[in-house]
C-alpha cells in the first residue's frame, strides 16, 4: 500500500479512445480482446509509390460530428482526436466545470510530431499559389502544444497547461509529469494522455526512407508481428488515448468511481544512439526500475506488463534484455504484451492509448494479447501473451514507451 496522504495519491477516473478499433475507450478494449488487428491498406492517400502502404487509421471519421465545425476546419486531424479523447474522458470521470475550480484543472495532452496534415496541405498551398494562399490559421494547427489549449478553451481549465513533445515516449511523460503536477498540488485534476495524425505522405516517404517500417503490404493483418522470428518494421497508427487523473482525496470527496492508481513514473536517456535503443536495455531497465521504486511497488507485485514492442528487430530484443535485467529470474513468468500488434505505433499517440489499456486491464482482470505470434525469435523468449487474451489476477501493471533520441518512460498503475 502507498504510503503517501490521499491529497498525494493519483487515481485515474475518466478515459477517452479515438482509434481504428474503436471510437470510445469500451469499444477499443473489446476489439483489443477479441485480437482484431486495425491494420490495413492506406485510404487517406495513395499509397501506390510508398514502400509501406499499410496502417491503423481511424476509418468514417469526421471531427464535425464532435466538435464545432468551424473549430474543426481551424485544427489538424491531430487536434481533432486529442481534443474528442479528452472530451470523452472527461464525460467518462463524471467531472463537471459547475463545480471544480478551473484554476485547479490541468491539461497535458502531447504529440510527438504535431499537425503533419496541416504542414503538408498548407506547404502544397504555398507551392501551387503563393505565400497569400496560405492559411491565417496555419502556425496554431501544426504546432504540438495546442491540443491542449484546444481542450483548456472548451472545458475553461485554467490549470497547468502545455504539450509535451518527446517523440514515441510522448504520452507516457504527459502522464508522469501530469502525476507530479497534482502530488505538488498545482493542480486536483488533470487531463492527460497523447495524440497522433501523421499517416501523411511526406511522414511515411520519411520513415519509408529510415527503412523503418514493415513492408508486408501484401498481408496487412499479419504485418505487424511484435518479438517474432522475421518481423520487418512498425505499423503506423493513428488516434489518441487521454485518461483523467485526480488526487485521491478529490475523487473520493465527490464519490467518483476509480478506475485504478497511476502511482509511479520515471523518465530516463539511453544517452546511446537517435534511434536505435540500447543494446543493454540500460537506460529502459533503469526507467522500470525507478518507476516501480516510486510506486513502492516490488518487481514481484507486477502482474503485467504492456511492451514498447513496435516489431522492429532491435527494439524487441533490446526490450526483452531491460525486463531480463529488470526482473531477474521472474521475468519469464510475468506475461508482457504489446498491443501494438492491433494497434499499430501511434508514436506520440502510444503512451496515452497504452495507459488507458493498462487501466481496462487492471479493470477486467483480463490481459490483451500479441497477436501474430506464432514463430517467435529465440531472442525474445519471455511469455507475450501469444494470439489469445488471458484471464489473471492482476493488481499492479507497467507500461514501457520509448522515443527517438534515446528517450525513455515508464509508468505503474495499480488497482485501488
Amino acid at each position: 500500500m502507498s504510503t503517501l496522504p490521499d491529497s498525494q495519491r493519483v487515481v485515474v477516473t475518466g478515459l477517452g479512445v479515438i482509434h481504428g478499433l474503436g471510437q470510445n475507450a469500451d469499444t477499443f478494449w473489446a476489439s483489443l480482446v477479441a485480437g482484431k488487428n486495425g491494420i490495413d491498406r492506406i485510404s487517406l492517400f495513395d499509397p501506390a509509390p510508398f514502400a509501406t502502404q499499410i496502417g491503423a487509421e481511424v476509418r468514417g471519421w469526421n471531427a464535425e460530428d464532435f466538435m464545432d465545425p468551424k473549430e474543426a476546419r481551424r485544427n489538424d486531424r491531430y487536434t481533432h482526436f486529442g481534443f474528442c479523447a479528452a472530451k470523452q474522458a472527461w464525460a467518462d470521470s463524471g467531472l463537471s466545470m459547475d463545480t471544480e475550480d478551473p484554476d485547479r484543472v490541468g491539461v497535458v495532452v502531447g504529440s510527438g510530431i504535431g499537425g503533419m496534415f496541416t504542414y503538408e496541405t498548407q506547404l502544397k498551398k504555398l507551392h501551387d499559389g503563393g505565400p497569400r494562399k496560405v492559411s491565417p490559421f496555419t502556425i496554431p494547427a501544426l504546432i504540438g502544444n495546442i491540443c491542449s489549449g484546444i481542450i483548456a478553451i472548451e472545458l475553461g481549465a485554467r490549470g497547468p497547461n502545455f504539450g509535451i513533445v518527446s517523440a514515441c515516449a510522448t504520452g507516457t511523460h504527459a502522464l508522469g509529469e501530469s502525476m507530479h503536477m497534482i502530488r505538488r498540488g498545482d493542480a486536483d485534476v488533470m487531463i492527460a494522455g497523447g495524440t497522433e495524425a501523421a499517416i501523411t505522405p511526406f511522414a511515411y516517404a520519411s520513415f519509408c526512407a529510415m527503412k523503418a517500417m514493415s513492408t508486408r503490404n501484401d498481408d496487412p493483418a499479419t504485418a505487424c508481428r511484435p518479438f517474432s522470428n522475421g518481423r520487418d518494421g512498425f505499423i503506423m497508427g493513428e488516434g489518441a488515448g487521454v485518461l483523467v487523473l485526480e488526487s485521491l482525496e478529490h475523487a473520493k470527496k465527490r464519490g467518483a468511481r476509480i478506475y485504478c492508481e497511476l502511482a509511479g513514473y520515471a523518465a530516463t536517456a539511453d544517452a546511446h544512439h537517435i534511434t536505435m535503443p540500447d543494446p543493454e536495455g540500460k537506460g529502459l531497465g533503469m526507467a522500470m526500475t525507478r518507476a516501480l521504486k516510486s510506486a513502492g511497488v516490488a518487481t514481484d507485485a507486477v502482474g503485467y506488463i504492456n511492451a514498447h514492442g513496435t516489431s522492429t528487430p532491435y527494439n524487441d530484443k533490446f526490450e526483452t534484455l531491460a525486463i531480463k535485467r529488470v526482473f531477474g529470474d521472474r521475468a519469464t513468468s510475468v506475461p508482457v504484451s504489446s498491443t501494438k500488434s492491433m494497434t499499430g505505433h501511434l508514436l506520440g499517440g502510444a503512451g496515452g492509448i497504452e495507459s488507458v489499456i493498462c487501466a481496462k486491464t487492471l479493470q477486467t482482470q483480463t490481459l490483451a494479447p500479441t497477436i501474430n505470434l506464432h514463430d517467435p525469435d529465440p531472442e525474445c523468449d519471455l511469455d507475450y501473451v501469444p494470439n489469445v487474451a488471458r484471464s489473471a489476477s492482476v493488481s499492479a501493471v507497467l507500461s514501457n514507451n520509448l522515443g527517438f533520441g534515446g528517450q525513455n518512460a515508464a509508468v505503474v498503475f495499480r488497482a485501488v
